[in-house]
């Protein structure tokens, strides 16, 4: 029987209690040693606040209040615990001898020191005031005075500001204009927010300029600027602090400024290179567009659906967006970019005309490619790799890319002490794949279907051959043929209609033979060498908007096999039902994955996933085959546990340190991961992380005691914490994770404790999640 002995069990309270004590001695000693730098005639600035005084109930006095205190002047040093490290490195840095730790930390985060003296407070009064009545609050008055606290040796602000009732609308009206931009502007009005008793405030005037500019152009008004809008408010009607609020548009604003533009004429350059612009030029006439290129090199029916300008219609900066945007999902153009020509011969005094050329600059149609990778794998392997691929951008003139890839590694068995029992694994693989820049259908779908993008058609053939040493020798086979396509600039749909997997177990050794033997589950997973169905993925992912402060990614797929192939299958003994000589695998299965990242201050985020998976196999098959089978473990999953030694369930595997093939996964899953970033310097991060999770397999399977889901489940996760570095280069990340189990489901039974001495090194590309 294999004991496992546990280690620095970690006490949690105690050691608490222990590491705030040294804290709070910490900041008391920090403190006391800033205070006697502090020049004699001085003290030092710790902020300010605002007193907010009013006869009457303000609104949203917080969020006020709040936006007051911002724009206080000058900003105190910057505090930590209590502690002020970056201005005690100042003062360290006034010795003679400051030493190389001290000059170097304080060019990271040393501050120069903010005295009382600093503090202009009439000055502030103003912006203060100022900041009022552009909210509408006018007549409002603000008194500064300075609080010292001599025993502290440090001196605070007090802003007392008295607040009148804001200024509200009365009445939202456009001075007369002439047609045709009067009535676009009028239109444009009546979907205002500004309604009668809305507070003036600067911004909201701002964001009604933008928004009505934003109409006008997507109206046709190619010359038009925001800065031609002015608003005025007039309060004589009133004595009850209500105005009138006219807008109205500047003196002398260009002719060309106020009417519509028509694009009449679309010129595409196919193929444009600003050297061989003095060549000659073929045009094709196509579907109203000029379609211009030296020679041979996109068909115009191919490329026109990407388009959506069209003649005659109004200027839109949105459909030029729009426009360029899905041209350059085709992968065959550098650059792509869009140019108005305004023909002045047109101008009238309510209509004018565009020219639209659009110059495509193509990437190079063949491109070679060599990489050597450093590899691992689900299945504990891990090595060097060497993979060519070569692509054509453009294969058949119509914006299709053809890859053909050619790869050959070599692994070894990480984690395996004995090296004579360390398994080690040879390769090889050919892959076409076959991106077709439309949809390849039967039938005819409307152009406005797809507004954002045009969906993709993917094919793809691939073959491996895996010899795996004193196991077994393996020949694989994939074939796929579905479709993908963006909805917005969120959501993503990936269809594959036709998803079919081939696995031929070619040579085994004994030794395999008795594992099998052993494992009759594990033998039908690779007796059912035929793997046919569709797979369905769904992704909404808010992690493009890099600043955004809350951001949420949400991510399910959906695989179901068998069911078509059963109808033409040949039948046999319950659960050995061929089609076309091979047995094949008939299951569901669907898992979710959510994250959530909570941006704040520089750099700084919390990181969290949840992820939910299960498959079932039913019909011709009594078990998920391997490959679809899920695991737990790893640098992307619970990084306190190696690739796949985590489960299922209680299973404790006697033989992890012998090369002996066990299969240590399941047909359900569960994960949560939890995961504090922040930065180091320069181009390194750093993170904490704890992570919880396991797979488990619904039915009893010998081979694997202690693998079957039960209602004890949450007893059973496996927990892990650690700590990670990552060299995060224009987001490129290196990442490099410590783990160590808190709660290990295979030895311990509820008991929490921190292991040490089984910490775990993950070395991975890309964040986790």
């Amino acid at each position: 029987m294999i004991t496992k002995q546990r280690h620095n069990t970690f006490k949690y309270p105690y050691t608490l209690y222990r590491l705030c004590t040294c804290l709070l001695l910490l900041c008391v000693l920090v403190s006391c040693s800033i205070q006697k730098y502090i020049p004699e005639d001085e003290m030092l600035y710790t902020g300010g606040k605002v007193i907010i005084e009013t006869d009457s109930i303000l609104e949203q006095e917080e969020q006020l209040q709040s936006e007051l205190e911002s724009v206080l002047r000058p900003e105190p040093n910057s505090s930590f615990l209590g502690m002020q490290p970056g201005l005690y490195l100042h003062y360290k840095m006034q010795k003679e001898h400051p030493g190389f730790i001290n000059r170097w930390l304080y060019k990271k985060i040393g501050e120069e020191p903010v005295y009382k003296s600093d503090v202009k407070t009439y000055d502030v009064e103003d912006i203060l005031v100022n900041r009022l009545e552009n909210h509408g609050f006018f007549y409002s008055s603000a008194s500064g005075t300075l609080e010292d606290h001599p025993d502290q040796k440090a001196s605070e602000a007090i802003y007392t500001l008295n607040v009148k009732q804001p200024y509200r609308l009365e009445t939202y009206q456009l001075d007369s204009l002439q047609n045709p931009i009067y009535n676009t502007i009028k239109a444009t009005m009546e979907t205002s927010e500004f309604k009668k008793g809305l507070r003036f405030d600067l911004d909201y005037l701002k964001t009604e300029r933008q928004r009505i500019d934003h109409s006008l152009k997507n109206n046709g008004y190619y010359n038009f600027n925001a800065d031609f809008l002015i608003f005025e408010a007039d309060t004589t009607q009133y004595k009850n602090r209500n105005f009138d609020l006219y807008l109205r548009l500047k003196n002398d604003v260009p002719k060309k400024s106020v009417v519509p533009y028509t694009v009449s004429k679309i010129n595409v350059h196919t193929n444009y290179d600003i050297k061989n612009d003095s060549l000659a030029k073929d045009t094709i006439r196509f579907n109203n567009k000029n379609f211009i290129e030296t020679e041979p090199f996109f068909k115009a029916k191919r490329l026109d659906p990407f388009i959506t300008l069209k003649e005659d219609s109004l200027y839109n900066p949105a459909e030029s967006r729009n426009t360029a945007r899905r041209l350059s999902t085709i992968g065959t153009y550098k650059y792509v970019n869009i140019q108005y020509e305004e023909i002045d011969s047109l101008l009238t005094d309510s209509t004018a005309a565009l020219q639209a050329n659009i110059y495509l600059s193509p990437l190079n149609k063949h491109a070679l490619k060599a990489e050597l990778q450093a590899v691992t794998k689900s299945n504990s392997f891990a090595g060097p790799a060497l993979e060519f691929t070569h692509t054509n951008r453009n294969l058949f003139n119509g914006g299709e890319i053809f890859n053909l890839s050619a790869n050959v590694g070599y692994e070894f068995q990480v984690g395996i002490k004995d090296n004579e029992n360390r398994a080690s694994n040879t390769s090889l693989g050919l892959k076409g794949e076959l991106l077709f820049p439309r949809m390849l259908i039967p039938f005819h779908i409307s152009d406005d279907f797809f507004k954002y993008s045009i969906p993709k058609t993917k094919t793809s053939l691939s073959i491996d051959y895996l010899n795996r040493t004193d196991l077994y020798t393996m020949l694989s086979s994939t074939a796929e043929f579905g479709y993908i396509w963006n909805e917005n600039r969120f959501t993503t749909h990936e269809l594959n209609l036709i998803s079919i997997n081939y696995n031929n177990l070619m040579k085994t050794t004994p030794e395999f033979d008795q594992i099998l033997e052993d494992n009759p589950f594990l033998q039908q997973s690779f007796d059912q060498q035929f793997i046919a169905g569709l797979t369905y993925s769904f992704t909404y992912n808010e992690m493009v908007d890099v600043n955004k402060k809350h951001q949420f990614y949400f991510n399910t797929n959906i695989d179901i096999a068998g069911n078509l192939v059963s109808l033409f299958g040949k039948e046999n003994p319950p659960g050995s039902d061929t089609f076309l000589g091979l047995e094949y695998a008939q299951y569901a299965k669907a898992d979710i994955d959510f994250r959530y990242h909570f941006n704040f201050k520089k750099e700084q985020k919390i990181a969290t996933r949840l992820f939910a998976g299960y498959g079932y196999a039913y019909g011709n098959s009594q078990l998920m085959p391997y490959i679809k089978q899920y695991s737990a473990g790893g640098p992307n999953s619970v990084r306190a546990f190696r690739i796949r030694a985590l489960g299922p369930g209680t299973y404790r595997n006697e033989n992890e340190t012998e090369n002996v093939y066990v299969d240590q996964t399941g047909n359900i899953r569960l994960e949560a991961n939890l995961e504090y970033r922040f930065p180091l310097f320069s181009y390194l991060k750093g993170a904490v992380f704890v992570d919880a999770g396991n797979v488990w397999n619904s039915i009893e399977n010998e081979a694997l005691p202690g693998g079957k889901f039960t209602n004890d489940f949450m007893s059973q996760l496996g927990i892990g914490t650690g700590v990670g570095l990552r060299v995060d280069v224009q987001g490129f990340v290196i990442r490099f994770d410590f783990a160590a189990p808190v709660h290990d489901p295979a030895y311990d039974d509820k008991a929490f404790n921190f292991q040490a001495d089984e910490t775990v090194f993950n070395f991975a590309i890309g964040y986790p999640f």
